[in-house]
């Protein structure tokens, strides 16, 4: 009962959520051409110092790595952004420059992009929960899994196969084949897309590799990749699984709530919201995607009506979720496996 009228009083205070933020919809040229320098003249002179550092020591190149990730990060926001056509005011451009920005994160431009705006689309919708999220159950169903089937989620769910292993992966396979075939539509129109996307990209790195040397290049980009991807899946995790999220099957499902509800507010020290590329002003950037990267922070201080009811959780804060496990839809909260068992308890009693 009280999260519904919490729902209804948000539908009323931000009924008209659009005309808020249709002036920070304009992309500015002047604005991505310097995030584009700021991002990747620092990103290549750190690659290069990482190059010539592994002659010196190797535990200075991971330390330059560990930077650079956030480098490759604000990399990946600016192909982000060309995907849902925010980050210059034309389309060709931003297909352009997310296909270049594709060849340093190694991720596929439009076959992503278009993964991506489903997520945007359908964030919160249980049916397409993994679609651009990381895979969860709700309670219900981590019930009716038989004992192998919950032990190969709880593995699932554990941190270091989270947010390590399951980055790898990520990279390595996921973004290599066509996935989600009985979730999206058009799906197999974008394999020859993604193909020639994979294509692109291995013959820009065996090139480097064979000028630069297969080692050392292949060492740099381990490095450099998996950082990035622990960073992202951490944040996705961050921004759509904290306990207040909003998830609900398609029929009971509201646009304007799985954003505001369904995606904090990361609020991180200036440095690291800089080097993510505001990323974390996520509730605002589920409010519309056509705002550039470069505009949230303007608009989350000039509306501030827009986070009243947000969720707002800091770095220290964002370590207790390793321990949101379920989806409790009866309570409309994740919950640990620790919780489970005690509702059960009770359940069964």
């Amino acid at each position: 009962m009280q999260n519904k009228k919490l729902e209804l009083e948000i539908k009323e205070s931000l009924g008209n959520w659009r005309e808020m933020i249709s002036s920070y919809q304009v992309p500015d040229n002047k604005k991505a051409v310097v995030q584009i320098l700021n991002s990747f003249l620092p990103f290549i002179a750190l690659w290069v110092l990482m190059y010539f550092s592994m002659d010196w020591s190797i535990l200075l190149t991971i330390g330059l790595g560990a930077l650079n990730a956030f480098f490759l990060v604000r990399i990946f926001i600016i192909q982000h952004d060309c995907g849902h056509q925010s980050f210059f005011n034309s389309k060709k451009v931003n297909n352009i420059l997310g296909t270049v920005c594709s060849l340093f994160t190694s991720i596929p431009y439009t076959y992503w992009s278009k993964v991506h705006n489903f997520h945007h689309g359908h964030n919160g919708q249980l049916e397409v929960r993994e679609v651009g999220d990381i895979p969860m159950l709700t309670v219900n169903e981590f019930r009716e899994r038989s004992f192998i089937g919950q032990l190969r989620y709880k593995i699932w769910r554990m941190p270091f196969i989270t947010f390590i292993i399951a980055p790898i992966f990520y990279f390595i396979v996921s973004n290599r084949i066509p996935m989600f075939k009985d979730k999206m539509k058009n799906i197999r129109a974008l394999t020859w897309t993604q193909i020639k996307n994979n294509l692109l990209i291995a013959v820009v790195y065996i090139g480097l590799a064979l000028l630069l040397g297969v080692k050392k290049f292949l060492i740099i980009q381990f490095f450099l990749v998996v950082g990035f991807g622990i960073i992202a899946f951490w944040f996705f995790y961050v921004q759509h699984q904290h306990e207040l999220s909003y998830k609900h099957w398609k029929k009971n499902w509201d646009y304007l709530l799985s954003a505001v509800k369904g995606s904090t507010y990361y609020k991180l020290p200036k440095a690291f919201q800089w080097l993510t590329g505001n990323i974390g002003i996520h509730h605002i950037h589920h409010l519309s995607s056509l705002i550039p990267n470069y505009n949230l922070e303007k608009c989350m201080r000039e509306k501030p009506i827009l986070t009243k009811y947000v969720t707002v959780v800091t770095f220290w804060e964002s370590l207790k979720m390793i321990n949101n496990k379920l989806w409790d839809e009866d309570s409309e909260r994740m919950v640990s496996f620790t919780e489970f068992y005690r509702i059960e308890a009770l359940r069964t009693a």
